[in-house]
Parts: C-alpha cells; structure tokens; sequence
C-alpha cells in the first residue's frame, strides 16, 4: 500500500498527516494565523523523522484545494506540487468540503465553512461523497433553504456561528459533526484516487476558490 503526505492550509487553523496502508498514521492540527509559509516544511519535516519517513519514500502528495484563504490555498498546493515534481510523484487536490463531508456519517452530510463576509462554502455529498447539491459560497440562510429536505447532517470545521440560524426550521434538530483537521481525511481520499489511477502530474491540480477573489471583486473596467 502506498504512503500519503496530506496538507491542509486553507485557514488559519490547517493540519498535515500522514496514511501508510489505508491508515492515518498521524494527524497534527496546526494553527498559524500569520499563514503557513514558514512553518509548513518544518513542520512536515518533524511529522516525518517522528515517523522514520523520508520525503522520498512518499508516493503521492495530497493537498486542500479550496475553498479558502486565497494565500493559503495557493501555499499548499504550490508546496505538495514543487515536492511531487522534484520527486516524480503524483499529486492529488481534494475539495476541503468533500474532506469535511468524508468525516460524516449520514446518508447525506451538508458541509459547510465560515467564508466570512455574512457567508459560507457550502456543499452537499452522499455517503460515497459524490457530490448532490454543488459548492457554492452565499449567506448560511439562503443555503439552508435550499438544503434538500430529507434528513441530513452538518459536517463543518467550526459550526458556532450558524446554530443559531438553525432555531425554528426543520433543521433545529440536525445532527452536527465538527473536525478541524481534515489531513486524514484529505490522505483517504488521496489513496483511493491514486488506487483507482486518478492522481495527476504535479502540473495538473488547481485551486477550487468557489469566489472570487477581492482583487478580482474590486477591480473595475478602465
């Protein structure tokens, strides 16, 4: 079975972690509200020798392509892409809510993260996690009225700030699952991908932002 270092920088609160055999050898929250930039390679760095792997005994390099911190989904993808290719390994980008929605355990999981701004990313997956009801970013309230009505649950780094939305609709009583690091979940992934031939050239993964960025949003026609 093949190795798997998986990374999550997407937000201020990010995780590393590695699988061997289909099995998490460890995962290691991290916060670093001033970015990841220059605590990722020491940090993975540790997680390794505390583990006797070296970066060459790796098959493939996973990372959280999104939604998130523009800065921080670029740093991670751009740290497992500049390994694989040095390497000659393949990479593999997850969607930080299909990794959420893989920490559930419901028939049908909502996932849902705090964009900010008044909004969230949200999206809908099935216990296979194929995807049900697209990501989006809008207001908690609009997703919640557009949430199917059968039952489900909220899988979310951090569900505070919306339970409150939650009082008076169908969903009051809605399971919630709440998992900061993803890194296990990104690494699982990332082994059935590559078993089933679908890891990519380290050129090939990109960034699933979901919006916008801020300069785009801002910037006007001359």
């Amino acid at each position: 079975m093949s190795r798997i270092l998986a990374l999550d920088t997407t937000a201020e609160s990010g995780s590393i972690a590695l699988l061997e055999q289909g099995r998490v050898i460890e995962e290691l929250l991290l916060h670093a509200p001033e970015g990841f930039s220059r605590a990722l390679f020491d940090e993975v760095a540790g997680l390794l020798c505390r583990h006797g792997w070296t970066v060459r005994s790796i098959d493939c390099f996973a990372a959280a392509a999104g939604p998130g911190s523009f800065t921080g989904v670029r740093v991670g993808l751009a740290a497992v892409k500049g390994l694989a290719d040095a390497l000659g390994k393949p990479v593999v980008a997850v969607s930080n809510l299909q990794a959420l929605a893989a920490c559930g355990s419901a028939p049908l999981r909502a996932a849902v993260i705090d964009a900010r701004r008044g909004e969230i990313y949200g999206g809908v997956y099935d216990a296979e996690l194929r995807l049900v009801q697209g990501e989006v970013v809008t207001p908690f309230g609009a997703w919640l009225s557009s949430l199917p009505r059968e039952p489900l649950e909220f899988v979310s780094t951090g569900f505070a700030p919306f339970r409150a939305a939650l009082r008076g609709t169908s969903f009051a009583e809605t399971a919630v699952t709440e998992k900061q690091a993803i890194a296990g979940a990104l690494a699982r992934i990332a082994a059935a991908r590559l078993a089933a031939g679908q890891a990519q050239d380290p050129a090939g993964p990109d960034a699933n932002y979901v919006r916008r960025s801020d300069a785009e949003l801002l910037w006007k026609e001359p």
